[in-house]
């Protein structure tokens, strides 16, 4: 047996949005054409594609793989128990206009891997509609060995929280650790394995269309993240023998199946479907020079478009370390209702409206229209703050924020991490005095 591994591999090529091509063995890869009748080396050319056919030129995903097996080569699925991991569209969840936040979710005490270690806190929208997001937290102590996992019901946003992560996909490896992101679209394989002893993090699940670079408008042509910093990678292939579970999630359940050999076996590649990762600390962030709190927007690292021009299906956004020197300003977030719906989390650090009970590994959710803002402790030190520049330096948050309502599971509102004093937060604002 030819033991060639992804653990030996990990090469990255760059930019997002480009056709990019690689191959781990040189002649792999067929040229002039995407099928001969002969690939090289009696690979099997096989199409991965994320859009319709049809998709104009611009939105149309897909990637040639050439690999040592058909990807077909398995046996019927059987239905395999989820455990928390619930889907959007597939629960009985009823969304409420309640603020709602959690703490960190503890380290498994039994041996728990990735799959295994997802919990759901909130999903929105309809998967099987291929619309909305669902927002899960995972917690695990062992790498899937001999388990691979793909998702058909949305591309997954990875977001360490503690402990980095090895992601071993058909089309390479991805190390991310806290303070990067990793995308991984749906349908493609992958392993999910752990750099420590222990992990934990953030998973969004994109059920809608394709995360993509926002437009930057008036910005203009530099700011925010940029194509170039985004890492892919180069082929790296497993040809390996031995039993191998393939779970996937279809139509908000868990289905498994077993194969004779590791299906990470893509021996080259080309394609603009992919998966990606991406350091948060290289966006350059937009902010106000002069007066007023800026729109979150200005922070938006991806977007999911929907049918409603500037209205995203989901933008994952971050708040970053940076630079505060609004003059004659209240700097924190303000007081404010709008109709998306918020659901955010902390890598590291503090979030400048939630000094207390915000914490790294935990999440709080703000549904459309629902009244949030800073607490008081937060509001009464930025009226008070002298408003010299200032550095947010250790800090480091994000959201997934969508056009639909957010729907907790029972399963989340009765987690023992639920902070249920979570209102008290705006308790005890004295009232304003208005001269008689």
């Amino acid at each position: 047996m030819n033991d060639r591994s992804l653990a030996s591999a990990l090469k990255y090529l760059h930019g997002l949005g480009s056709h990019h091509e690689t191959e781990a063995v040189p002649g792999a890869l067929p040229v002039g054409q995407n099928s001969p009748q002969k690939v090289p080396f009696g690979l099997y050319a096989e199409q991965l594609s994320g859009s319709a056919f049809t998709a104009p030129r611009a939105q149309n995903l897909r990637s040639w793989l050439y690999r040592l097996r058909p990807a077909a080569m398995h046996e019927p699925f059987t239905a395999l128990a989820a455990g928390a991991w619930i889907t959007a569209g597939h629960c009985d969840a009823q969304a409420t206009p309640d603020r709602l936040r959690w703490n960190a979710a503890p380290m498994p005490g039994e041996p728990t891997d990735f799959v295994d270690g997802l919990a759901t806190l909130a999903v929105a929208g309809d998967a099987a509609a291929q619309r909305g997001v669902s927002v899960h937290v995972y917690a695990a102590n062992r790498s899937m060995t001999s388990r691979v996992l793909y998702d058909a019901d949305g591309e997954l946003v990875f977001l360490p929280q503690e402990g980095a992560l090895r992601i071993a996909t058909e089309l390479g490896a991805l190390e991310v650790s806290p303070g990067e992101v990793a995308v991984v679209p749906r349908g493609v394989r992958f392993r999910v394995e752990l750099m420590a002893a222990a992990a934990r993090g953030y998973v969004g699940e994109n059920h809608g269309a394709p995360l993509r670079l926002p437009e930057l408008g008036p910005i203009g042509a530099n700011g925010l993240a940029y194509a170039r910093d985004f890492q892919v990678p180069c082929a790296a292939f497993e040809d390996r023998e031995g039993d191998c579970e393939l779970v996937a999630r279809f139509a908000g359940r868990c289905w498994s199946t077993h194969l004779d050999h590791s299906p990470l076996d893509v021996v080259a590649w080309h394609g603009n479907y992919h998966p990606y990762k991406y350091d948060l600390a290289r966006f350059n962030a937009m902010n106000t020079v002069t007066y007023d709190h800026a729109d979150p927007s200005i922070f938006t690292v991806l977007t999911s478009p929907s049918d409603a021009p500037g209205v995203a299906n989901v933008d994952f956004v971050i708040f970053p370390p940076r630079w505060s020197v609004a003059e004659h300003t209240f700097r924190p977030p303000y007081f404010h209702r709008n109709v998306m719906s918020e659901l955010m989390g902390l890598v590291r650090g503090a979030y400048d409206a939630k000094h207390e009970g915000f914490v790294p590994g935990g999440a709080s959710l703000h549904n459309a229209m629902s009244s949030h803002g800073p607490d008081r402790a937060s509001y009464e030190k930025a009226v008070a703050a002298e408003l010299a520049p200032q550095r947010l330096g250790d800090t480091l948050a994000f959201m997934f924020e969508t056009r639909y309502a957010y729907a907790a599971p029972a399963s989340a509102l009765e987690a023992p991490t639920r902070d249920r004093a979570y209102d008290a937060a705006w308790a005890g604002f004295p009232k304003a005095r208005i001269p008689r």
